[in-house]
């Protein structure tokens, strides 16, 4: 479902309107949790930010792979799940 982010969003400088916290583990979950760790909202700010088409994921589970923080430095992440159940409920799901 992130994936299906139009080119459109990415350009303009686009805000959400609302958010809520995540009450399940989920894949949408477990990527918007990686872009939460390296200081972004979502793709679509890290996108727009690091003036990006592609995210770098895993073939296998199409999970984020790295990213690049604001600083330059990177975050690689593992194939698995790392989201724990204790930190499902800190991300935050935008809506917009």
């Amino acid at each position: 479902k992130m994936a299906e982010v139009s080119e459109v969003m990415t350009k303009a400088d686009i805000k959400p309107k609302s958010m809520h916290r995540a009450k399940i583990w989920s894949d949408d979950v477990e990527n918007l949790y990686r872009f939460q760790q390296a200081g972004y909202r979502d793709e679509v700010e890290y996108k727009q930010v690091k003036q990006v088409d592609e995210v770098e994921c895993w073939p296998e589970t199409g999970y984020v792979k790295k990213l690049q923080r604001r600083d330059n430095t990177f975050y690689y992440y593992n194939r698995q799940r790392e989201c724990e159940d204790k930190d499902v409920r800190k991300v935050k799901v935008y809506v917009y």
